[in-house]
This record gives structure tokens, sequence and C-alpha cells, in this order.
């Protein structure tokens, strides 16, 4: 077996004798080996503990988040649903009101999008902001 010399202060080393004594070790040197034994284990054991922590942990989001983007499809294809009926059922304007109709369909467009940024919060508020900046450039 491979050998390691330690030093300790005669402090430590007298607790050290201490414990071993009032543990029933066979020695001092039978309670260090003892200690680092359980210190290794100890880690191994942590190191899984931890890992069991975090994968419970993301499987939890995962299920928070699953919901979530199915409630985003369904209100994307609710939104597609009544575009579709909208492009369907509005004749497009005749003539000279087609230019006239198109500046006041973008005007119109342009304080929907502000209505709906101003209703949200945090960072949604910013993602419609910088839709709302991309519409005006």
């Amino acid at each position: 077996m491979p050998q390691r010399a330690i030093r300790f202060s005669e402090t430590t080393d007298k607790c050290i004798r201490d414990v071993a004594a009032k543990r029933g070790f066979s020695s001092p040197t039978a309670f260090i080996r003892h200690a680092v034994e359980q210190e290794l284990a100890g880690h191994k054991e942590e190191l899984a503990n931890a890992e069991q922590r975090l994968a419970a942990g993301i499987e939890q989001v995962r299920l928070e988040v699953l919901p979530l983007g199915r409630a985003q499809q369904a209100l994307f294809a609710l939104v597609d649903s009544l575009a579709k009926v909208l492009l369907t059922c509005v004749p497009e304007p005749v003539g000279d009101a087609k230019e006239a109709a198109v500046a006041k369909a973008q005007n119109r467009y342009t304080r929907l999008v502000k209505s709906a940024g101003q209703a949200m919060g945090g960072d949604s508020k910013l993602a419609m902001q910088e839709l709302v900046n991309r519409g005006e450039g």
C-alpha cells in the first residue's frame, strides 16, 4: 500500500489521538484512514445527489414549458385563422382609395402594436418594443 506522510500541529494530533481512542479505533492512523475514506465517499455521494437535484429541476422546467409551447402554437393557429378570414372577406380598395387605405391601416397597426406593448410587462414588453421600432423604420 502506498504511504503518505502528513504533518499535523500538536493540537490537531492530540485531537486525532483523543477521537481515535474515544471511537475505538486501533490507532490514530486507522482513524485518519477512516476519515479520508468517509470524505472521499461523501464527495461521490454529494455529487450524485447534486446530479439528481439538477435532473429533477430540469424535468420540472420541461414540464412547465411544454404547456406554454402548446399554448403558443394554439395562439399562432388562432391568429393565422383570423388573418385568413380577414384577407378572404375584406375586399381590396379600388383605385385611388388604396393608397389612403394602406396609410390608415399602417397607422392603425402601429397603434395596435403600441397598445399591446403597453399592456405587456417584462421581457415581453421589450420584444414588443422591438417590433414597434422595426415597424417605424
